[in-house]
């Protein structure tokens, strides 16, 4: 038992070392800061599906449920809605979606697989868009299908449903944000100039 707790604790995810070793020290050159501590930081990344369809559908909020806490290896919560909206037959505290908060390792661990096995798997992908930030140089990336992700069976995957992904970036302007996730290797769009 004592040693498979030490074996957690040297391990750490590829992306979370490459960051301490080597993209904090370039993004502090590259981008002239004065101090290390100014790089900018990946605080989260929050997998969410809304689901509005799911109150008719008891189906595909199960479904959803089930893809979510596979391709994160996190419960999901389910959110509800805080106001009723009777054009969309919307009452408030019906559920409407669910998500998860990953931080840490897990964060590390889905960022790696994102980027380098689900991204490639899309069909007709030639990058991620440049104007997903917001002002505070958080990212959002919207998948159409779940499944992409390997986790997933295809049986898993019926009714397909879509996820958002958001990253939670630490950093003084959306151009700071992106040269960090660059680094980590998000296949950004070539600007045409």
């Amino acid at each position: 038992m004592a040693t498979k707790q030490a074996q957690n604790k040297t391990y750490s995810p590829r992306l979370s070392v490459l960051y301490r070793e080597k993209i904090v020290k370039e993004l502090k050159e590259e981008l002239q800061l004065a101090n290390i501590n100014q790089a900018p930081k990946l605080e989260k990344i929050i997998v969410n599906s809304g689901l509005g369809k799911a109150k008719d559908d008891k189906k595909l909020m199960e479904t959803a449920h089930n893809t979510i806490r596979k391709i994160t290896g996190q419960e999901p919560i389910e959110t509800t809605a805080t106001k009723s909206i009777a054009s969309f037959k919307l009452r408030e505290g019906n559920k409407i979606g669910l998500k998860v908060s990953l931080r840490g390792d897990n964060m590390y661990e889905f960022m790696d697989r994102l980027i380098n096995i689900v991204l490639p798997r899309l069909r007709d992908f030639h990058g991620v868009s440049n104007r997903a930030f917001d002002k505070q140089g958080n990212f959002a990336l919207g998948l159409t299908d779940q499944s992409v992700f390997p986790e997933l069976s295809f049986e898993e995957t019926s009714p397909a449903h879509g996820l958002q992904v958001i990253f939670v970036v630490k950093s003084e302007s959306p151009e700071h944000a992106k040269a960090l996730l660059t680094k980590f290797g998000m296949p950004f769009v070539k600007e045409n100039k």
